[in-house]
């Protein structure tokens, strides 16, 4: 009998209804933690807004584009314990950068994943969940990674070509097959010419090393103008632990996994069933509440791995008292690495959060805060700097969502657009005007039938945006 396909839900592979229950179960819990959220955010002002200098961005996959005016430096991002990395170029670009990434791990490294909803997925993305499906998450032993093909949308040439990637490295690095995560980043209907891959390995492995953390996070990008990422240190029971991340993304944003890559990394010790626990809760309130265009890619994956390498006691429960810091950094990497992702947004110049309150449900406020971060007239009217609150009172109302005409109020940061149904008695154009030149902006509806919130992290839509996909592959 064929067995039945995993879901492609941001919960593990093996995910059953009793996994599903108790994301139903946690459902309470999303005002809380959107509070945790805001805790997130001030954490990352120490994870990416450090004393640290800038450093310089890698040429990104497509040459010529300037540095998004809203970049943040990559942080300090020392060795995580059991990690060793190398980047090489294996020509999946015409221009000469680094296109590939090396990620091994020490033996008895747990990982977990999501991925993304999207139903024509990529080869990388079955092959991960295929072999998580069959490993437990236990033991996973390296992940193999490469921009300028996405492999997705490639058949059965593309599901060989992600089979033959890993079966040469496990014969390198004397692993199983199913050991081997893989990830693929770049251009959709391309097999990928694995054979590219093949020849890099040996120089691969002979130039891993612990701290390269600056260049994976470089030689990721795409059509991204800088990289991306975020490193803290947490405790679990007295010993201390690093966690490092890396992300990609730019275009085909959007909630439900975000184009977009993320690799985590820590040297504690958990157990898979906690790493998917934690990652399945974080990214509903990171890297799902981020959109640049409402564009879901086919490739999307997020990765957690704990290799044990800090010495810290093995944590068998998500629920355990021990992990306290430990989940607070670890959202605070997932929170800083998808708001990157927003501030590289393809043409942005506007950093915006939409905050919704007021609403009949999670769901509902959700969905809200959704249209109103992905509606293309509310982001050209943000990339005009014009506070054209009317545009949101539409995109509040397509989504057919409970509201309560009479009792909706808007603001632009402090200041009030509308109240009580009607344009706020005491707005001011010229104020509002003011407002809408910062480069980090915050709009909050509340639309009074309930007591639900919900946040969406989204950018402004400029000329940019057209320029860069109307040639993306030029």
């Amino acid at each position: 009998m064929t067995k039945p396909p995993v879901s492609t839900s941001p919960s593990h592979p093996m995910a059953s209804l009793a996994a599903q229950g108790l994301e139903r179960a946690l459902d309470p819990f999303t005002t809380a933690i959107s509070r945790a959220v805001q805790k997130g955010a001030e954490l990352t002002s120490n994870l990416v807004h450090g004393s640290e200098p800038a450093k310089p961005a890698a040429a990104p996959g497509k040459p010529g584009l300037a540095v998004s005016p809203l970049a943040v430096p990559l942080p300090e991002m020392p060795p995580v314990g059991g990690v060793q990395i190398a980047t090489d170029r294996a020509g999946f670009y015409k221009h000469d950068r680094k296109d590939v990434l090396l990620m091994k791990f020490a033996e008895g490294t747990t990982c977990a994943g999501v991925f993304t909803r999207h139903t024509i997925g990529s080869a990388p993305v079955d092959w991960c969940k295929k072999q998580l499906d069959a490993n437990d998450g236990e033991d996973v032993r390296a992940l193999v990674c490469n921009a300028g093909c996405a492999n997705a949308f490639t058949g059965k040439l593309g599901a060989d070509a992600a089979r033959r990637t890993a079966s040469a490295l496990a014969r390198r690095i004397d692993c199983r097959q199913r050991d081997i995560m893989l990830a693929s980043t770049g251009v959709i209907g391309m097999v990928l010419d694995d054979a590219r891959i093949a020849a890099r390995l040996y120089d691969l492995e002979k130039n891993l090393r612990a701290d390269a953390w600056h260049e994976a996070a470089q030689t990721i990008m795409t059509t991204d103008t800088f990289p991306k990422g975020a490193s803290a240190v947490a405790e679990i029971d007295g010993v201390k632990v690093r966690i490092n991340g890396i992300a990609k993304g730019s275009g085909m944003i959007a909630p439900d996994m975000a184009t977009m890559l993320a690799f985590i990394a820590t040297d504690a010790t958990l157990a898979p069933g906690v790493l998917q626990s934690l990652l399945a809760l974080f990214t509903r309130t990171t890297f799902n509440s981020v959109t640049v265009d409402g564009d879901t890619s086919t490739n999307d994956t997020c990765l957690l791995f704990a290799t044990g390498a800090a010495g810290a006691p093995r944590i068998a429960r998500a629920g355990d008292k021990r992990l306290a810091d430990f989940k607070a950094k670890l959202e605070a990497v997932m929170h800083s690495l998808a708001t990157q992702l927003i501030r590289d947004g393809e043409g942005a110049t506007k950093f915006v959060k939409v905050n919704v309150t007021g609403a009949a449900n999670p769901a509902s406020a959700r969905k809200i805060a959704k249209s109103i971060a992905e509606s293309p007239l509310v982001k050209t009217a943000i990339a005009g700097e014009d506070a054209n609150w009317g545009r949101i009172v539409m995109a509040v109302g397509k989504t057919e969502e409970p509201v309560d005409r009479d009792r909706l109020g808007i603001r632009f940061g402090d200041l009030v657009a509308a109240e009580h149904g009607a344009v706020a008695l005491n707005y001011s154009e010229a104020a509002m005007s003011a407002y809408m030149k910062n480069a980090e902006l915050e709009i909050s509806v509340d639309v009074g039938v309930g007591r639900a919130t919900a946040h969406v992290y989204t950018c402004d839509l400029t000329h940019g945006y057209i320029t860069i996909n109307g040639d993306y592959r030029s």
